[in-house]
């Protein structure tokens, strides 16, 4: 579930871009720093780590299918991802650039705008059964009033492993604990039963997943940002800069001139 978060993060770029008007192509390249701020990953050397991890498991899964056509039925075997590179800093082993050419699957879908938006607050779920739920919410209920499922069906969607009456248990879980800290994003759930009834809270907006992803900095601007704030680790400050930018919904209509007065105001590291 957690490797997904590199496919929606692509997929997010070529919606901003598709919504900026300029043309996007399959394969894409960035910066692997700017993906794990995004979906809240950790930027140190075991977050890069995990990064090629998953780009490993996301070019190895394949997805199968049956379609029936004009009195055929055809069989048909696609990945999520065709292939991925990495780029590294040789002096201290850093992952720069990430190269990733999505599966003509995948970019049909971007082309098609067969896409739901997210809000980015998913990537603050840790658990996988949240994320799933979420996923399943935001597709099924959207924005109307209500939207019921069978546990049984629920738990088969989910793919979970565990008895009814466990998969009962954890979804009870999740339910108990947004009860009391309003953690999951948009969407309100209770069971009844054996139904577990999907609801929109009243403050679900979604969210452009390019929100994160459109506050690029410039390679240049670090040199500046270092001259404002010596001492500093400049990805400690960027990724401080853009959780508050996010968290306060700062719109940023400049961001290397944004992040450069944040430097600015932070001043060198006190010793």
């Amino acid at each position: 579930v957690h490797d997904r978060d590199v496919l929606i993060y692509c997929i997010s770029q070529c919606m901003g871009a598709l919504n900026e008007g300029r043309k996007v192509a399959r394969t894409l390249r960035f910066k692997a720093h700017d993906l794990l701020v995004a979906t809240n990953r950790q930027t140190s050397g075991r977050g890069y780590d995990l990064l090629k991890d998953s780009l490993r498991r996301l070019q190895g899964t394949q997805i199968e299918t049956n379609l029936r056509q004009g009195g055929k039925e055809y069989f048909k075997v696609f990945g999520l991802i065709d292939s991925a590179e990495i780029v590294r800093e040789t002096r201290d082993g850093r992952m720069l650039d990430v190269e990733i050419t999505l599966s003509d699957w995948v970019f049909d879908a971007i082309e098609n705008n067969h896409v739901l938006t997210l809000n980015r607050r998913y990537f603050f779920l840790r658990k996988p059964l949240e994320r799933r739920l979420y996923d399943l919410a935001r597709k099924h209920c959207g924005q109307q009033q209500e939207w019921r499922i069978g546990l049984d069906t629920l738990r088969e969607k989910c793919g979970s492993g565990s008895s009814p009456k466990e998969f009962k248990r954890l979804v009870g879980k999740i339910i108990e604990d947004d009860a009391r800290h309003d953690y999951m994003p948009d969407y309100a759930l209770t069971l009844d039963d054996e139904l577990l009834i999907v609801r929109p809270k009243k403050e679900a907006v979604q969210m452009p997943l390019s929100s994160s992803a459109s506050l690029r900095i410039d390679p240049d601007s670090y040199d500046k940002a270092r001259q404002f704030a010596p001492g500093w680790d400049i990805h400690v400050l960027e990724s401080e800069w853009r959780s508050w930018v996010l968290d306060k919904g700062i719109v940023v209509k400049a961001p290397d001139a944004h992040f450069l007065g944040f430097c600015k105001k932070r001043g060198p590291y006190p010793r």
